[in-house]
Parts: C-alpha cells; structure tokens; sequence
C-alpha cells in the first residue's frame, strides 16, 4: 500500500493516525478560525497528522433552505487563512470540475463527495490538481468498485489518494459499516480512511434533514482503527446542538478529545503487534 504525503507528513501502513476533523460547513470567518485553533491543540496532544476539514458549499443538504455555507470564492478565502496562519494542510469538499480546480490551489487536499464518486470529469478534474484527493465511497458502491475511481486519478498522473469508506445504504433512511471495506479498499494500493461521524448519518431520516445517532461514532472509529484504517474523519463543532449542518452526528469538541485518547491506544498496540513500533 502506497503512502501518500500531505504537507510535512504521510499517511499510510506504519504512518501516525490522520485526522480528518473540523465543523461540517464554514459557518463565520470568526467561527472557522475558532475551530482550527482549537482542534490544533486537541490532535497536537496526541501522536497523530492532523488535516483540517470544513466546507464552503454544502450542496446536497436534504432542503433548499437549509444552511450552505459561504460559497466558493469567500470559503476558500478563509480555508486559505486557516492554512496561513495556523500551518495547517486543509481538506474541503468539491462539486463540479470548475470547483475543483479552484480548490486545488488553495487546498492541501480536495474531496469527492460520495454522492459524486462516479462522476468522471469532477474525478478528472481533482486528478489534474496539485492536491491530494479523498474520494468517499458512495453508499451504493461496492468497495471493490472504487478501483474505477482510483484508475480514473491515476490516469492523471495523481497517485495521492485517499480512499473514505462513511456506510452503506441499508434499506430506507439507514447506513450501516461493513469493515471489510477497509482491508478491500487498502487492497487497490492506497490508504483508507474511515468517516465515524457521517456513518452514524440516518439520511433524510428527519423528513426535511438528515438524523443521525451521535452514540455510535466512538464505537464505530475504535472498530474501524482497530481493523486498520489509516486515517479518521469526525465532524466536530464547540456547540452541536447549534452546527448549522448535521447537528444530530458532529462531535463535541470534549468527545472529540476523549475519543482520541482511545483510538490513539488502539493503533499504538496494533503498531506494537505489526513490529512497526
């Protein structure tokens, strides 16, 4: 399995833990800002990369009337001011290729949506970026599937993938994690990361927006690190009652905290285990 190098650090076998986190949506300058210092101090007690996540542009929110974001241009202005001045690589989330080569410029790393992930030209769009790429699996894909999406970046010359498995749809309004996925996916030649926060998702589960059960994200990222996975996405906000996007599954920042203590045991017995350490 190939690592991949984000900024000063890799993420791969025998690499530290990444750690994909931030607010679900930019909600204020002030508000992003916020966040990334806090959540820098957080992961910077523990042995692991940290990548920053927020996103300018929540396009598949279940209403129009639901909470966006600030939009492309004033996003990543302010994604670009969290990178300057905390020192921090920064991951978003793209929709169209136009929107892919925008972010490429800022962003240490662009994501595909799994709603997104068979899209060719967004995925060829993203390929031909300088950034590293983290493609979702879609809730309806197969893990073996993704091979099509790795050969479409590859076809790029981009070899700095990241694969994210976040649940499978399992009947209506309901996701469910098979961590088969994660040895599978790892078996097409690139790292994987889990995403505990949107797994926990029960989508349009609330009619007008999607619900979620919080109570099940730690157990399903100890699962996840402890089958292996390289990398943890986990949404977290100072006040989730408040998040204006997926308020019923993004982390306190205290659980956040709490919660890396224990998957950082998880991974350093494994390490232990696998001679790495």
């Amino acid at each position: 399995m190939k690592s991949i190098r984000i900024a000063n650090f890799s993420i791969g076998k025998d690499e530290p833990l990444a750690i994909l986190a931030g607010p679900c949506v930019i909600e204020s300058e002030s508000h992003t800002l916020r966040c990334a210092e806090k959540l820098q101090r957080i992961v910077s007690r523990h042995s692991m990369s940290y990548i920053f996540k927020a996103s300018y542009d929540k396009a598949n929110r279940s209403a129009g009337s639901s909470f966006r974001g600030p939009g492309l241009d004033e996003g990543l202005k302010i994604l670009a001011r969290v990178r300057g001045e905390f020192g921090l690589p920064v991951v978003t989330d793209v929709h169209t290729a136009e929107e892919a080569t925008a972010a490429g410029e800022v962003c240490d790393m662009i994501q595909i949506p799994a709603f997104l992930c068979r899209q060719t030209d967004l995925i060829l769009a993203a390929g031909r970026t300088k950034a590293a790429v983290n493609v979702k699996k879609g809730q309806f894909l197969a893990p073996w599937d993704m091979q099509n999406v790795v050969d479409k970046l590859l076809s790029c010359g981009n070899d700095r993938i990241l694969l994210t498995d976040r649940g499978t749809s399992f009947g209506y309004n309901n996701l469910v994690s098979d961590f088969r996925a994660i040895p599978i996916m790892q078996k097409l030649g690139f790292p994987v990361c889990f995403d505990a926060t949107h797994s926990v998702q029960l989508p349009g589960g609330l009619g007008s927006a999607t619900g979620g059960q919080r109570e099940f994200v730690a157990p399903l990222a100890k699962a996840a690190v402890a089958v292996g996975c390289n990398a943890l996405f986990l949404e977290a906000h100072p006040s989730p009652s408040q998040a204006k996007s997926d308020a019923s599954s993004v982390l306190s920042f205290e659980a956040l905290e709490a919660l890396l203590i224990e998957v950082e045991k998880i991974y350093d017995a494994l390490s232990v285990c696998s001679g790495a350490r």
